[in-house]
């Protein structure tokens, strides 16, 4: 059941954070997980081969905006070490992913303050990434924007506020975002556990709960209806 502070976000007055539209027919769902038998290992052995295979996903259904991914168990991050190996490995997505190309703008949906920024830039990671503090409803939360652009993102500072709407980064390239096809992982958080410029978005499957406790649906503010 909604928490008061989840019926408060979704109702809050947000600004879109990208800036093209997010329902159908020029956005369609992307299916990353093993039902899709065109994830095979040779579609994502090398992230331009990835990113030809991002782009038929979204000819196929004659879209240009990519998303998906709230929970949902990918078999793509096999690709990298980075979410670990075997049993113990890391694939429910925590955030909402928006394929768009590099260069896309990036919006702050709400009012917000820069909390904290990291280059992270391990293979698979979230490359350059901002975490925003938000206040709604008496709540402090926070929201996450990984794989982006690091010239506009370089010039971010702890402590920098934001209206809503404003623009602040836009998503980056590969190989600096982390090395993958283009696209915004944008996550809410209720928590950040002390964590500063990154966190964790991908869980085990076996630790759903927990996490989905910390990190409520990105589409609360998003509000795709193909989401």
């Amino acid at each position: 059941m909604p928490t008061p502070f989840l019926r408060a976000l979704a109702l809050a007055p947000a600004a879109p954070v990208v800036p093209v539209p997010l329902g159908a027919p020029s956005a369609a769902r992307l299916d990353f997980t093993a039902a899709n038998p065109l994830l095979t290992p040779e579609a994502l052995r090398d992230t331009p081969a990835f990113d030809a295979l991002v782009q038929r996903l979204l000819a196929d259904q004659r879209a240009t905006t990519g998303l998906g991914g709230y929970l949902e168990n990918r078999v793509i991050y096999r690709r990298s070490a980075h979410f670990g190996a075997a049993e113990l490995a890391r694939s429910l997505h925590l955030g909402v992913d928006v394929w768009v190309p590099a260069g896309t703008p990036v919006a702050a949906p709400l009012p917000a303050t820069v909390h904290s920024l990291a280059d992270n830039n391990n293979f698979g990671d979230y490359g350059p990434t901002a975490i925003l503090q938000h206040e709604l409803a008496g709540t402090v939360f926070y929201s996450l924007y990984g794989h982006l652009g690091r010239a506009e993102w370089q010039h971010l500072r702890p402590g920098q506020a934001l209206a809503t709407g404003e623009t602040f980064a836009t998503v980056g390239p590969y190989p600096e975002n982390g090395d993958w096809p283009p696209h915004l992982h944008f996550q809410l958080m209720l928590d950040l556990q002390g964590r500063r410029g990154d966190f964790p978005g991908v869980a085990r499957p076996d630790e759903r709960d927990h996490w989905t406790a910390l990190c409520p649906d990105p589409n609360l503010l998003l509000r795709s209806p193909l989401l």
